[in-house]
Formats: C-alpha cells, sequence, structure tokens
C-alpha cells in the first residue's frame, strides 16, 4: 500500500447537456415510508394541470443530509442577500404550498 499522505480525490460527477439544462420547478410535494422519501418536483401554472417534471426517491438518511445542505445552503443565502421572506400580501396567512392556490375558491 502506497503511504505517501496523499489527500483522497474529490468525487468526480459527470453531467449531461439535458440535465445540464436543468428544469424549472415551482412545486415540490414530499411524500414518506418506512423505507424511503420521495419527492415530486412539479411545474404550475394557472391555466394547466400541474405537470410532475422529476421524481426523486431517497432512503431515509439521505433524505436528512438533503435537509441539512439546504438548511446549511439557505443560511448562506440569507447571510449574503438577506432574508428570504415566505408572506402574501405583507401576510403570513393563506400561505399555500401551491404559487397559484389550490384552485379552489
Amino acid at each position: 500500500m502506497d503511504n505517501n499522505n496523499e489527500q483522497p480525490k474529490g468525487l468526480q460527477l459527470s453531467i449531461s447537456p439535458e440535465v445540464a439544462k436543468g428544469q424549472y420547478t415551482n412545486l415540490a410535494m414530499i411524500n414518506h415510508s418506512n423505507n424511503e422519501f420521495v419527492i415530486d418536483f412539479a411545474y404550475m401554472l394557472p391555466v394547466t394541470p400541474p405537470q410532475i417534471i422529476s421524481r426523486m426517491i431517497l432512503a431515509p438518511e439521505h433524505a436528512k443530509r438533503l435537509l441539512m445542505a439546504l438548511s446549511e445552503n439557505v443560511s448562506r443565502y440569507e447571510a449574503e442577500f438577506g432574508t428570504i421572506k415566505l408572506t402574501q400580501n405583507g401576510s403570513s396567512e393563506g400561505l399555500t404550498a401551491t404559487p397559484f392556490g389550490t384552485g379552489k375558491a
């Protein structure tokens, strides 16, 4: 075994051009079982039904790591750009997970 105190190489990832373009999403729905978390990312407009564009299936441990990574990155973002506000019309009442409401009057 070569022991020359080299640092381990970082994870080398590749990405196809189609994936690199990304997909815009403005709605995420999360479900879970005892074995996995399922996150559906959707695109919703007020004139058409939401369309799921991607589904991610995560082990519970990976879901928790994702939660921690998102929390850390939101904190960094807010430190640089200011607090992300989750209010509509200056009030926290009536917030919805859907960007255009639920479609019910």
